[in-house]
């Protein structure tokens, strides 16, 4: 069941690259990621609610505190940016970076294992990200950024999984989902006046899109993942998402219309074997 939760994760997710890509004509980042969050919040604490969740102890609530900021406000927020300036493929490119964090976490402060493959893989993932800056670059200092913003989202999401991992110790998936679903609305709430400015002037595709995002890649896929995780290790789970990539790039071309440039796709596939590689076994 472990893998089939975590296979759904990784779909819903790499339908959200193309999501946040259609919402981002009409709503800012930061308004995207308070609206998307908020809508999750609402329905995993129906679901809470309604099936009497244990919430989970005191003691884990700085840690808590710090996913909800990771997992659910900076990720989302850089990710919701990267977008607005780079293609939906190129994006999840860069975030395919995420595994070899989590694992390089995982060891330091898990104690998961720190192989020497991780090193060279690692390494090749980098220069993958590399050549995709590069790619991005030659396309205007925007693309640039964006690149940068991605790799961002990348940091902060292997940093929300590590945070996540040994919550799941103590409490389910879905009150951790949760409870950091909500921190990181919290943390966004200063994007509200944008939210409501935004929604005034977007089209029904955009508002249908955002809905979306916050039921799915959002209410669905964080516990589907949180449930994973909890039956799994974070290195493992991270590789899982080896998946998402070629998912995404395949919706945005079919329903966006839109590809990489080819020198990312390259850096893409380097970066990509690079990551495969970090999770050989001796």
């Amino acid at each position: 069941m472990a893998v089939v939760a975590g296979v759904v994760t990784v779909v819903l997710w790499a339908s959200a690259f193309i999501g946040i890509r259609a919402a981002g004509d009409d709503i800012g980042p930061g308004a995207l990621t308070l609206a998307r969050l908020f809508i999750g919040a609402v329905l995993l604490g129906a679901v809470v609610l309604a099936r009497r969740v244990p919430l989970p102890p005191r003691s884990d609530a700085p840690r808590l505190i710090l996913c909800g900021f990771l997992w659910f406000g900076v990720y989302n927020v850089a990710l919701n940016a990267a977008e607005q300036r780079i293609d939906a493929g190129t994006t999840s490119m860069i975030i395919s970076l995420g595994p070899v964090l989590i694992a390089v976490l995982a060891g330091l402060l898990l104690k998961e294992g720190f192989p020497r493959s991780l090193v060279v893989g690692g390494s090749v993932a980098l220069a993958g990200v590399l050549l995709i800056g590069l790619a991005t670059s030659s396309e205007g200092l925007d693309a640039g950024t964006g690149s940068l913003l991605a790799l961002l989202a990348a940091v902060a999401y292997a940093g929300g999984v590590v945070t996540e991992k040994p919550l799941l110790a103590n409490s389910s998936a879905l009150v951790v989902t949760w409870l950091a679903c909500v921190v990181g609305a919290v943390l966004c709430l200063p994007f509200l006046p944008q939210l409501i400015d935004d929604l005034s002037h977007a089209s029904g595709e955009s508002i249908a899109w955002t809905i979306y995002l916050g039921v799915f890649p959002t209410s669905v896929a964080f516990t589907t993942w949180g449930y994973a995780l909890a039956r799994s290790t974070a290195g493992k789970m991270g590789a899982l998402t080896y998946l998402s990539p070629p998912i995404a790039v395949t919706l945005a071309w079919l329903i966006l219309s839109e590809t990489p440039p080819w020198l990312a796709i390259v850096g893409g596939a380097l970066s990509l074997g690079g990551v495969v590689f970090s999770q050989r076994k001796k």
